[in-house]
């Protein structure tokens, strides 16, 4: 997941918004707690150029393919309504997901779709 933002906006929130979007994965996706990849961006304002405000935030999930859209919808409605605990308006934030068939990942020196997980991903 990389969360991307203005950096005197973004640094503050990041254990927040980390939180926040993991808590959002744990209930939609069933993801257990210990999976958290988070990278966040944080970047000056020539190099973050949008017509959003101070707070806008974009927030990239790359995950398997497997979870059905009710999953992936669950995900995005959990993450706004988090996040709109934290103050940041539902149009401050966006949210994209790209998904990726195991195959196409190298995770631990084996290919995706021979990686042990521990958790499903047909959610």
């Amino acid at each position: 997941m990389v969360v991307t933002g203005l950096a005197g906006t973004l640094e503050p929130r990041v254990p927040a918004l980390s939180e926040a979007i993991h808590a959002a994965a744990q209930e939609a996706f069933g993801l257990p707690a210990e999976k958290r990849f988070h990278r966040f961006v944080p970047l000056p304002r020539e190099l973050f150029l949008h017509p959003r405000g101070e707070d806008y935030t974009i927030i990239e999930v790359s995950m398997f393919t497997g979870r059905t859209t009710q999953a992936k919808k669950a995900f995005v409605a959990a993450v706004y309504r988090r996040t709109a605990a934290l103050g940041l308006a539902a149009e401050d934030v966006e949210i994209t997901i790209t998904e990726t068939p195991r195959e196409n990942w190298g995770i631990r020196g084996v290919p995706g779709d021979e990686l042990e997980l521990g958790y499903r991903v047909d959610v």
